[in-house]
């Protein structure tokens, strides 16, 4: 996990802005996926880094201390299961327990589209207190 914003020092500060006029930020999530390929790659063994950059998915509000909290929480125990040498999986809530999540579990039985009429949708939209800008479809 790491934040926006970090890697200015490595990378260097720039002086763009996005369409919004927010500073472009440094690239550190691309910079740290060819690092550790790289460092892997001079090791002699082969690493399989996948990096999303969810940035702009996830802005819509701005984070109250329950969001900071829960976030810390998943930082915490992804990292606690990647030192503990575990790979292949998610961290989450389960029944007010943190837990790891297989990540072929997950994908076996998740749906791979979301209706735009659906309950899911509408708490989405709900929790995130987003505008509804999807079409209907009909």
């Amino acid at each position: 996990v790491v934040a926006e914003g970090a890697g200015e020092e490595i990378l260097g500060a720039s002086t763009e802005t996005d369409a919004s006029g927010n500073k472009k930020l440094p690239a550190i999530g691309e910079f740290m996926k060819k690092a550790t390929e790289a460092y892997f790659k001079k090791q002699g063994e082969t690493a399989t880094v996948k990096y999303i950059d969810p940035s702009y998915m996830v802005r819509s509000v701005p984070a109250n201390s329950a969001d900071s909290l829960y976030c810390a929480q998943l930082a915490q125990n992804a990292v606690h299961g990647a030192m503990a040498g575990f790979t292949g999986f998610s961290v989450g809530l389960c029944k007010n327990k943190m837990v790891m999540l297989p990540i072929p579990n997950l994908v076996a039985t998740s749906p791979r589209m979301m209706s735009n009429t659906g309950r899911t949708w509408e708490r989405v939209l709900g929790t995130t207190r987003q505008p509804n800008t999807v079409p209907f479809d009909f």
